[in-house]
C-alpha cells in the first residue's frame, strides 16, 4: 500500500494535484503466499500512520501485461476491479465538444475530386 501524489498540468495550463492510496495486487501460482486479513488490515493500519493516509480515492495495481490501474467499487456484497480511463481535464480550453456532433449524413461535404470515386483506381 502506498500514497501516490501527482502533480501535473492539463492541456489548459490549469496545475492539478491528485493523491491516491495505492494498493498494489500480485498474483502467483503459489497459494500459500496469500495475505492473511489480519495481515492485509494490519499494513493499511500502519500506511494511515506513517504515511498520513486520510480518506483518499483508492487506486490498485494490476499485473496485466502491462501495469493495469484500476478504480475499486464496494457493490454491498464484492469489491471489484473498475477500468480507469483517461479524460481530458480542460474541455473548454481545448475546443473539444462536450458530445460528439451529430449531422444528417446528406449535410456532409463531399469532394468531388475524392480519390475513391469508382474508376480512380484506389480501392
Amino acid at each position: 500500500m502506498g500514497l501516490v501524489t501527482k502533480d501535473f498540468i492539463d492541456c489548459g495550463g490549469t496545475v492539478r494535484n491528485k493523491k491516491v492510496a495505492n494498493f498494489q495486487l500480485w498474483d502467483a501460482n503459489d497459494f500459500e503466499h496469500r495475505l492473511k486479513p489480519q495481515k492485509l488490515l494490519n499494513i493499511i493500519a500502519l500506511s494511515e500512520k506513517v504515511l498520513g493516509i486520510g480518506d483518499l480515492e483508492i487506486e490498485v495495481e494490476y499485473q496485466e501485461e502491462t501495469i493495469g490501474k484500476y478504480g475499486l467499487y464496494f457493490t454491498g456484497n464484492n469489491f471489484v476491479l473498475v477500468p480507469k480511463q483517461t479524460a481530458c481535464l480542460a474541455h473548454n480550453q481545448c475546443g473539444i465538444p462536450a458530445t460528439k456532433q451529430k449531422l444528417p449524413l446528406a449535410e456532409v461535404a463531399t469532394d468531388k475530386q475524392s480519390c475513391c470515386t469508382p474508376g480512380s483506381g484506389c480501392c
